[in-house]
């Protein structure tokens, strides 16, 4: 056991009463007893390289290639996309690619290189293999993206699948992003990061590593090209990275580079060359487009209502009494009967469906926990259907695996079964007949208390994996996405014309098609709020636009200031979550005096306001694979300024948020990309590339439009407006509407919008079509250069 581990360890058995304390006791050692019997000890191992070159054998997309001691798949996708995999591993079986694997390019041919190697030859993509085993990447004009070495594994006869290491080399100007969430991100320095999700156990800071959700997919920008590389295998594991330095005009340039080892499974990766938007583009193509939220998912949530349905009914009044929007409440463990899952405690919660429908005629949803360990007792509901469907994790000597969670001593569904599945997705029947409308996945890692050692199951534990067999060694990792597919798939069959609303703590590559995430026990100190910020950046370039952090932390302590710039920073992220419980105390705004409420309520109309733009973005993310929360380099990944900026984010492409990150700033330096910006609380204009400084008053965080951004907003009558910020003179500007009906399956139609200078009427807004170009059907607002008017 590791220092974290037992710091960690102490904390659960100090905080917990005394028969929990033994019980985790137990688990702990029930755990390491099961490892010892099913694992095998690491005996004498041996290394394996590939080899020289020995044969090749075209095939779609690329082929074969064979060496002296291993064999090379490697092919092109339609999509562009690059796979390869060693020791005949082909693409799938995959959770990260549930099931979509794209088809070869046609076009794409392997044919020899110098030195005895091989090269596949694509349109946006040349592949060149040298004798030896090493891949490199280049861009068609030739330039080399990133170069891994011939791989390295461990085997030994007695201990199953080696483990194995790949060393990657990419430009010395790179910068790297991704890995999942990362609290110390979004640009990830020098260090090693583990690939194991992991519940920390308390609240987190920005040097904690690893989280929740965790996958082996990391962003690469440089000067050349942007590219995303995935290592599609799910084992335990550590990233190991390295930036590269520049030869300050001396010419001897140090690559960056990447260490992967894994502790077994696959080896084998997906490349994706492009600029930014197309590398993500591909990447959703691959992995599974994201979900499209229901529109009031986009909206205010709080979760509380601790106390009981009247905790819930003041927490709700409150907000209707001050004028402060609220579009669902969120009910944690406190709700169930004795934590159990899928219970309603009676005392509390008396008449919820009664409580639910009277929320929603008001405009407000209420959401449910949704744990997934069971309790090990006898006359549960759930327990007993479980038990009579075989759906809980066993050991390999065939007993169920017992984990220690708030409910007690508990048992754990194994939804790497389709079967249990689909089991588990019809127990959301009763969360729908009690009036919930959206669920969230709660210690989904899985997490099981524990006094010392891992806070999850053992290892050594069985799962179907889908029929093929194997332990949790490989489970563990999709283990969260697996239950959220398990979720969305049952609300789809039981709500069929509705958008499912789920959302979980853990997840891995994937996690999109079934919904979002949120942070967990984030600290709730400043260092918190920056982490909230890097996560959302984070997550985004690993294909999961949907998320968020609870606003103030999952503990008490936040001051008024700190309260304020976190709903401030809330009210422009996909998912906007305040956060009130037994541990966190009051959150509501009223509660910080009357100038935070009036700062707040500024901040939470502005969020409603903006609607029609966060849909049109969920719309955009869906089809495009785009993020709603983007880097500052996103449309100029070639700008070394904005790779190194992580203090602001471009919300779509329209918007520049610049957050307070610090206590006691009322201005802050803003770095701007190139072209004109509009501060939208001032209308001041600032020109770009740059860094300017902008007031940031306690009652507002900066946000800048871009010069001829077409905004959909909500105007004071309810309906769609559009936000048009004046285009610099002789310049055009434009922006895309989704106008969706809020929830269902339609598609509805994407309008385009185009903002240009007509010099008899000024600012001209008009919508482009197939039928050609016509007057807008909503109001427009032109902001910008001297003011408003009203079209």
């Amino acid at each position: 056991m590791n220092g974290r581990d037992l710091v960690r360890s102490m904390k659960v058995i100090g905080s917990a009463g005394a028969a929990q304390r033994l019980l985790t006791v137990g688990a702990a050692w029930r755990r390491r007893r099961a490892d010892a019997m099913a694992l095998p000890a690491r005996g004498a191992e041996r290394a394996r390289v590939p080899g020289l070159v020995q044969d090749v054998e075209p095939g779609p997309g690329g082929g074969t290639i064979r060496f002296s001691r291993s064999e090379l798949m490697i092919r092109v996708a339609v999509n562009g996309a690059v796979f390869w995999g060693w020791d005949g591993v082909g693409p799938e079986p995959s959770y990260a690619l549930g099931g979509r694997c794209p088809e070869a390019d046609p076009r794409a041919v392997l044919e020899p290189d110098k030195d005895g190697g091989w090269r596949v030859v694509a349109e946006r993509v040349t592949v060149v293999v040298s004798r030896h085993g090493a891949i490199e990447v280049r861009t068609p004009g030739g330039v080399a993206l990133r170069r891994d070495l011939p791989p390295r594994w461990w085997e030994s006869a007695d201990r199953g699948p080696g483990r194995w290491m790949q060393r990657s080399e990419v430009a010395a100007d790179a910068r790297f992003f991704g890995l999942g969430g990362r609290a110390s991100g979004p640009r990830l320095r020098a260090g090693t990061y583990r690939l194991w999700n992991t519940d920390p156990g308390r609240a987190f800071g920005r040097s904690d590593d690893p989280l929740y959700l965790t996958m082996p997919a990391h962003l690469v920008v440089a000067d050349a090209a942007t590219h995303l590389a995935f290592h599609d295998t799910s084992w335990d594991g550590s990233v190991r990275l390295r930036e590269g330095e520049e030869g300050a005009g001396s010419g001897h340039d140090r690559a960056g580079t990447s260490e992967l080892r894994m502790d077994g499974g696959p080896l084998r990766c997906w490349v994706m060359v492009g600029t930014p938007a197309r590398v993500l583009l591909t990447w959703a193509s691959l992995t599974g487009a994201p979900a499209l939220p229901p529109a009031w998912a986009l909206g205010h949530h709080h979760a509380g209502g601790f106390g009981g349905e009247q905790e819930v009914r003041r927490v709700v009044a409150g907000h209707q009494e001050r004028g402060l929007p609220l579009d669902a409440v969120h009910l944690g463990a406190d709700h169930l009967d004795d934590r159990q899952v899928f219970t309603v405690d009676q005392e509390r919660f008396a008449k919820l469906p009664v409580l639910a429908e009277e929320l929603r005629r008001d405009g407000v949803r209420l959401v449910s926990i949704v744990d997934p360990a069971v309790r090990a007792s006898p006359g549960g509901a759930v327990h007993d259907s479980g038990v009579a469907e075989d759906a809980f994790v066993r050991e390999s000597s065939g007993r169920l695996v017992e984990g220690v969670v708030r409910a007690g001593r508990s048992v754990y569904p194994d939804f790497t079964h389709a079967r249990v599945r689909r089991w588990w997705g019809g127990l959301y029947a009763e969360g729908i007949a009690q009036g919930f409308s959206g669920f969230w996945h709660h210690m989904n890692e899985p997490t099981s208390f524990t006094a010392f050692g891992e806070s999850t199951l053992p290892r050594s534990a069985r799962h179907a994996l889908e029929g093929r067999g194997g332990d949790h060694r490989e489970a563990h990792n999709v283990y969260g996405l697996c239950m959220a597919q398990a979720g969305y798939e049952g609300l789809r069959e039981l709500l069929p014309g509705e958008r499912p609303f789920v959302f979980s703590r853990s997840g891995w590559a994937g996690l999109q098609r079934y919904g979002g995430t949120w942070f967990g026990d984030v600290t709730p100190g400043w260092p918190g709020l920056r982490a909230s910020l890097s996560l959302v950046l984070g997550l985004g370039l690993c294909g999961v636009p949907y998320s968020g952090p609870d606003v103030g932390g999952s503990d008490g302590g936040s001051s008024p200031e700190l309260y304020l710039r976190w709903l401030q920073l809330g009210a422009y992220l996909p998912l906007f979550r305040t956060h009130a419980g037994p541990r966190a105390g009051r959150r509501e705004p009223w509660a910080y005096g009357p100038e935070v409420l009036e700062h707040a309520r500024v901040a939470l109309v502005e969020r409603r306001r903006l609607l029609p733009y966060f849909l049109t973005l969920a719309h955009l993310a869906r089809r495009t694979g785009a993020p709603y929360v983007r880097p500052l380099w996103w449309g100029a990944p070639e700008d070394r300024a904005l790779r190194d900026c992580e203090d602001a984010f471009l919300l779509g492409d329209c918007l520049l948020v610049a957050p307070v990150l610090d206590a006691g700033v009322d201005r802050r330096a803003v770095r701007l990309p190139r072209g004109l910006w509009y501060d939208t609380a001032t209308g001041k204009p600032y020109e770009g590339p740059g860094q300017v400084l902008v007031d940031a008053p306690l009652g507002r965080i900066p946000v800048l439009a871009r010069a001829g951004a077409v905004v959909p907003v909500r105007g004071e009558d309810g309906g769609l407006e559009l936000e048009v910020w004046a285009p610099a003179r002789g310049r055009t500007g434009g922006g895309l509407v989704v106008r969706d009906a809020g929830d269902g399956w339609e598609e509805p139609e994407i309008e385009r919008y185009v903002a240009r200078w007509d010099g008899v009427r000024g600012v001209v807004v008009e919508r482009e079509g197939e039928d050609g170009v016509r007057e807008p059907s909503y109001p427009v607002r032109v902001r910008g250069l001297g003011g408003s008017a009203q079209m």
